[in-house]
Formats: C-alpha cells, structure tokens, sequence
C-alpha cells in the first residue's frame, strides 16, 4: 500500500499535500500519524500546521520563511530517517459513545430519501444484507463489537474517518448516489469500510445506522469536552461505540440540551502499533 517514495503535489502557494500509498489500512495510516509525528518534533518553524488524512497529509507553511523545494526536502530526510516499519506508540484517548442504533431521526431521514428514490433499501438491512448478517441486531453487535482507530478528520469541523481495530468487526457499504440533502446530527454512517460520526446536520452519503447523542462538535463550546477545541475527537483517538436503549439517548439528548452532560474520556492511553499489529494477526487467523 505504500508507495516507493514519498509523492508531493501543491496546493496553492501554502499548502502541500504528501501522499504516502493509497488505500484504505490500519498500517499505512499509522504510517501516516508517525511522519506527521517526527514533523512536529523537527519544529521547523515555517509550518503553520500539519492535517494527518487517510493515506496523506497536508502542511500549511509559510513561503516567505521556506521555499516549497526547501521543505519537500526536509520532510523527505525526516521520512528516510524514522524509515517505513510498522512500529512504536502513540499516546491515544480512548472515548466511548453512546449510540442508539436505528433510532427515530435516521430512520425518518431514510424514509425521507425513499420518498424521492423509492427502490433505495433501508440502510440497515442494505448493510446487514451485504455483509452476511442474518439480521438489524446482529448489524449492531458487529459494529459495536471493536474499538475504532480516528484515522482522519476533514470535510466538515468534526468529521470522523474511523478504522475498526477488530479484523471480524469490518463492515463494508456503498455511498448513497445520489447523496441524501440531510443528515441527523450524531448520526453513524458507513461509507466504504468507514464508519463516521456525523458532526453537525449536514448533507451525506454513508448509510445510516444508528444516531450518537453525544456530541463530536461543538460550535458554542458549551460542554466541558469541548473546552479547548470545537471537535471532540483527534486523528489517533480510539472510539468504543456503547449501545444504548431510545429512553437512554433522549436522556442523554436532554443532558446535552442543558449543558450538563459530560463525555467518557481516558486521556491516558498509550496505543502500541506492535502488540496491536501481533494481536490482529492472531484475530486473522482464528477459524
């Protein structure tokens, strides 16, 4: 999935994005998180900021301080010298989330969607279908049954890219075509083997399955998680999606409203890639 070689492309006369392969993989992401990692460190003092994406990043700098053929160079020495391997630790907040899977918000934006393109099934039991599940409840213990990693974060304030840690939980989905015009605040899509949370409403393609009343974005900053950003989650992040009942969303819905509800976060974690990648293996390999 990597490529043999780093692949620069300009963006403007301030930007540079920096493919590293192509594809959709726990390990080429890491990748991904690591470089950006050493580029922090190197502090080099013309970058005004760094977007890890899926299999690329994207730096901001300052032209007038370094030359685009000056800093392509340097982040080259960086690669070369913390190398390609799959290997190391990042620190990684581990969030659980409470969902409501095929709830009434997603479920009347479906229906919506339906009313104009009739022969589109309802994306739970699309999902279910495709991916061998006998049924809506054995949908929802896969998806809830892993962790996520927080691959990426783009398109709109908040929005998740994440990556299930478990091998047996992928799920794999189509996009809508066309897109739905709407989309619930909270509600959980899979795109691809993506899973995302959607951060405000916003138009959307990912197949809805369920709906998060906790928020990931929050323009107001109104709750304690949101204190010192607007988006809840961070590229390296882990997810951990808790079921819950639609008696405990709307309580939780209400807590939000009043301002008084309060995240699940474990800011100490520390992700190893080497256990996980020995783990995943063993996962692999299991009849």
């Amino acid at each position: 999935m990597l490529h043999d070689a780093l692949r620069f492309f300009p963006g403007g006369d301030r930007a540079i994005e920096v493919e590293l392969g192509d594809g959709m993989d726990f390990s080429l992401n890491f990748t991904v998180h690591r470089l950006v990692a050493a580029v922090r460190e190197a502090r080099i003092a013309a970058i005004e900021d760094l977007i890890p994406e899926l299999a690329s990043f994207q730096i901001t700098y300052d032209p007038d301080r370094i030359r685009y053929e000056d800093l392509t160079a340097e982040i080259t020495a960086i690669y070369a010298r913390i190398g390609q391997g799959i290997s190391g630790s990042l620190s990684s907040r581990l969030i659980t989330m409470p969902v409501c899977y095929f709830e009434a918000e997603t479920t009347a934006c479906i229906d919506d969607y339906r009313k104009t393109y009739p022969d589109k099934r309802p994306d739970p039991d699309l999902v279910a279908e495709m991916n061998a599940l006998p049924d809506r409840a054995a949908l929802a213990r896969r998806h809830s049954g892993t962790e996520y990693w927080v691959a990426a974060l783009g398109f709109w304030p908040g929005l998740c890219s994440l990556l299930p840690l478990r091998p047996g939980a992928r799920i794999f989905a189509p996009k809508y075509n066309p897109p739905r015009t709407w989309t619930p605040k909270g509600a959980v899509g899979i795109g691809g083997a993506l899973s995302c949370i959607y951060p405000d409403r916003t138009p959307g393609g990912y197949q809805l399955i369920g709906r998060c009343p906790a928020p990931i974005y929050d323009r107001d900053q109104r709750l304690p998680a949101f204190r010192d950003s607007l988006a809840l989650l961070k590229a390296g992040d882990r997810v951990r999606f808790q079921p819950v009942p639609a008696e405990e969303c709307a309580r939780i819905d209400a807590e939000v409203a009043a301002g008084t509800y309060r995240h699940d976060i474990l800011e100490y974690q520390i992700f190893s890639v080497d256990q996980y990648l020995a783990w995943a293996a063993q996962q692999e390999t299991r009849p």
